[in-house]
């Protein structure tokens, strides 16, 4: 049995992952040190024989006993209202906490497979973005705390490669949305839906006529686990082509939740938020045979689903 390490375990992506690879019959040691993920996303994992879980912090030294084939390193705040209120925490994880994985699966000859974003192309001047397009980022803006990071973490990954000839594989994650989404991670999607079913406005920055592409955590989970036994060491886009502004997407899910007392309203956009965000996957497609599968409007009732169960409405 094949065991591997997923960082950030009981978030909202790493946890979908410990479910892939059990699944797939691997022996899976979930870590993570509760900042941002909850135990619920994985408590059903813990009665079994092929689940074991570390609560730890890997910008801390991590030690895991035994022999590792594979590492997936998804320990990271990923929404800005997570990392501007854990900004120092944010700029660890991606370095210090990157260094510390990629001397482990040095140590044990694992292959480690990075969680990027597409947040590494900033507000980008081009249109969708492909992964050789080097990106807009502002380091000293607000969110230069989460895109650095992750820039750092691919340079770090790449010069183990190329230095160490370690086993490395770069996933660029574009807008992903599912169950176990936090409810308050302040990203559009759970923001939009909770207080829909809430009867609250919608909270839509700027006039709304930004677009993101939103794809579903069933078919990103697929991409990444292409990705990571393909041989393919640069970064990978993974994500939903389907691109979609803002405004159209507040009123999808109005259309899905039909409470009356919803509906938009308008503040101001944050400082470099992104105007426009659509993956070019011709990579994916190309060299995992990967594109994704579920439809925005079959994956929004799923998720509303879920969220129909976990938002408190008074």
């Amino acid at each position: 049995m094949k065991r591997v390490l997923i960082t950030g375990a009981a978030g909202f992506l790493g946890s979908h992952l410990c479910d892939r690879f059990i699944k797939e019959g691997y022996e899976v040691i979930g870590m993570d040190n509760l900042l941002t993920g909850a135990l619920v996303n994985i408590e059903h994992l813990f009665p079994l024989e092929q689940f074991s879980f570390f609560h730890h912090d890997v910008s801390k030294f991590v030690h895991v006993p035994g022999e590792l084939d594979y590492i997936l390193h998804f320990a990271s705040p990923a929404s800005p209202i997570d990392y501007l209120k854990m900004p120092i925490q944010t700029l660890k994880v991606g370095s210090l906490g990157t260094h510390n994985l990629l001397g482990l699966a040095k140590a044990k000859g694992a292959r480690l497979l990075i969680a990027s974003t597409s947040e590494v192309y900033g507000d980008p001047l081009i249109h969708p973005q492909h992964e050789e397009y080097w990106g807009n980022v502002n380091p000293v803006g607000p969110r230069g705390v989460y895109d650095e990071a992750k820039r750092f973490q691919e340079a770090m990954t790449m010069a183990y490669h190329t230095y160490h000839g370690l086993e490395t594989r770069i996933v660029r994650i574009f807008n992903t949305y599912g169950p176990r989404m936090r409810t308050d991670d302040g990203r559009v999607l759970p923001a939009f839906f909770s207080q829909a079913i809430r009867g609250e406005g919608l909270t839509v920055f700027g006039d709304g006529s930004q677009t993101r592409s939103f794809c579903y955590v069933d078919d990103l989970i697929e991409g990444i686990y292409r990705l990571l036994l393909s041989d393919y060491p640069h970064p990978v886009n993974i994500g939903n082509p389907d691109e979609v502004t803002i405004n159209k997407f507040g009123e999808e899910v109005l259309a899905l939740v039909q409470n009356p007392k919803a509906k938009l309203i308008y503040k101001p956009l944050p400082v470099d938020d992104p105007k426009k965000r659509r993956p070019d996957i011709s990579k994916a497609k190309e060299i995992l045979g990967w594109e994704p599968q579920v439809t925005r409007s079959e994956g929004l009732k799923k998720t509303f689903e879920y969220f129909k169960e976990v938002v408190n409405v008074d």
